[in-house]
């Protein structure tokens, strides 16, 4: 009999099927015993009666600890009550393996048991537990969804290099690696290299792993992150900030329309990312700073934002909020300043609403091969390491604009997953690079 996997069960009730997964949870009680099991695709309860198995059958399943492996064969039912709504009713188990002492019990999954330093150090077997299984199904489907919206808009992917001479977002938190007889650093992100990109092609993205030595212990980071990079020729910030809005609200969207079980396994009220899908709030930096000292939040004109501050302004719509035009001592070389003020950048950061933080940073590029000059000898970077971005204003050399989308956080806001140590599969982080 051919294997059919849990998630498809809808398509197949009253049929006898074959499950090949392994035991999530037992239960037995008189002459029954009740298992959970999982096959990558989803949780199912699978009823053992004893009337209808074989004693031998029976009596293997009384002895299966959780995570011993097994093929299961039995009819699908539909039932309200059952998980996913059809439970399998067994009628013969094969045992692969029988797992006894499995180190992560049902409370470690709850979270009421060894605290997360346990459960981060056994990452390989913690990935299989409910929770973790539906954070990394809401992961993939963003994952999707990212990949369609710039696909249906004819975008070209273009892989952005990991080893890089010199620095994107300032030198300080460079992870440098022996090259050679040289040395070479890790990509802070992809964002020159789609410069040169977008001027061959108009459109593209990059899509991959990032890399920032930042000694930051907070909810919100990760030294090696996944990010979505857009750049397009002769485009300015507000068309950033529109194709950052559909960005977002197709992501959403595709969440919505294909998590469900997953955002209800999560617990994740659906109701604030419905919100998502009204047009965003847009305040000036200036602005934003206003507000924030009105409401008591104390900031000086030209800080950047810590969480709180991103948390107070998180707050301030249901939908994501676009602060624009920053001042430029706070942001990359590379920014465009803005025409009507020469203390600004044409910059944007998105804001997500409750309190997740930054997911989205963009901006007009500067286009201008003096003022690049200027700013690579200002920011104290080595020139020649830059010749071949310069060489981009030198010939041919338009006004371009693009933005970055972190993955993780996304993934951890839409999913309502409080830390993004959780939204990727094998975290690395200050003090974490194991397994």
């Amino acid at each position: 009999m051919s294997q059919v996997y849990i998630q498809d069960f809808k398509d197949h009730a009253g049929e006898e099927v074959t499950v090949k997964g392994w035991l999530h949870n037992r239960r037995s009680k008189g002459k029954l015993h009740f298992l959970i099991l999982r096959d990558g695709s989803g949780f199912a309860q699978a009823i053992v009666s004893k009337k209808e198995v074989a004693e031998e059958v029976f009596e293997a399943c009384g002895a299966l600890g959780q995570e011993s492996a097994v093929v299961v064969t039995g009819l699908v039912n539909a039932d309200d009550r059952a998980p996913g709504g059809y439970e399998l009713h067994v009628k013969d188990l094969q045992v692969l393996q029988v797992v006894h002492d499995y180190p992560i019990t049902k409370q470690s999954y709850d979270q009421t048991g060894p605290g997360p330093d346990f459960l981060l150090e056994r990452r390989h077997l913690w990935l299989r537990s409910k929770r973790q299984h539906a954070i990394l199904r809401v992961r993939n489907r963003i994952i999707k969804a990212i990949r369609d919206f710039f696909d249906d808009r004819d975008f070209v992917n273009v892989d952005a290099p990991i080893f890089t001479p010199a620095a994107c977002e300032g030198t300080t938190t460079l992870f440098p690696v022996k090259y050679f007889d040289g040395e070479a650093y890790l990509t802070q992100s992809g964002q020159l290299y789609m410069e040169a990109a977008c001027q061959a092609h108009g459109r593209v993205f990059c899509f991959g792993p990032t890399f920032r030595a930042e000694k930051s212990k907070t909810r919100r980071h990760l030294t090696e992150f996944w990010m979505v990079e857009p750049e397009v020729a002769y485009a300015s910030l507000d068309d950033m900030m529109v194709l950052a809005q559909e960005f977002i609200q197709h992501i959403v969207r595709q969440v919505l329309d294909r998590c469900a079980v997953e955002l209800e396994t999560l617990g994740r009220d659906t109701a604030p990312l419905k919100a998502v899908l009204d047009p965003f709030l847009r305040i000036s930096y200036d602005d934003a700073i206003a507000r924030l000292n009105e409401e008591g939040q104390s900031i000086e004109w030209g800080e950047d934002f810590g969480a709180p501050h991103e948390t107070a302004i998180g707050a301030w719509s249901p939908t994501p909020v676009i602060v624009h035009r920053w001042p430029k001592h706070i942001k990359a070389f590379y920014m465009a300043p803005d025409p009507e003020d020469d203390r600004l950048v044409l910059a944007m950061d998105v804001i997500a609403p409750e309190g997740k933080g930054e997911i989205i940073g963009g901006a007009e590029r500067a286009h201008s091969l003096e003022y690049l000059e200027e700013q690579i000898a200002k920011h104290d970077l080595p020139k020649d390491a830059f010749e071949w971005y310069l060489d981009l204003r030198r010939f041919g050399g338009v006004q371009t604009a693009g933005f970055g989308l972190g993955l993780e956080r996304t993934v951890s806001w839409l999913a309502g997953v409080d830390h993004v140590r959780e939204c990727i599969p094998f975290p690395r982080t200050i003090y974490r690079i194991y397994p």
